[in-house]
């Protein structure tokens, strides 16, 4: 049974930085590919980052790039998002995601992690 589980989420000032990660277990995870979303209070879920667990290659939303960064530890089956200079904006629910490559819907979902950013 795959598992996603985010952690990492956390109240921080304006300007500050976090690190959330996704620990991924129940089966391979080689030929997935991996993101994150993120959902503000009354808003749409949006992607922020996806990574390629083969590859490494990655791509980002506009309004992250630059400031947030997208990782993966092969070794702790682990997804990464590093994120810098941080915005009240920012705020929102924060979740891990994994699908097939080749597949255009994400299948499996963590429970999500609180990111606040204060001003």
């Amino acid at each position: 049974q795959v598992q996603l589980v985010e952690s990492g989420g956390g109240v921080v000032q304006a300007g500050g930085s976090l690190r959330l990660s996704c620990a991924a277990s129940g089966r391979s995870f080689s030929s997935y590919r991996m993101a994150w979303f993120r959902q503000a209070p009354g808003a749409e879920r949006e992607f922020v980052a996806g990574i390629s667990w083969s590859t490494g290659g990655t791509t980002y939303a506009d309004f992250v790039k630059g400031r947030f960064t997208i990782s993966r530890d092969n070794a702790k089956n682990t997804v990464y998002l590093q994120m810098s200079t941080l915005k009240p904006e920012d705020t929102a629910v924060y979740y891990c995601a994994g699908r097939p490559q080749g597949y255009a819907e994400y299948a499996f979902w963590g429970q999500g992690t609180q990111v606040t950013v204060s001003s």
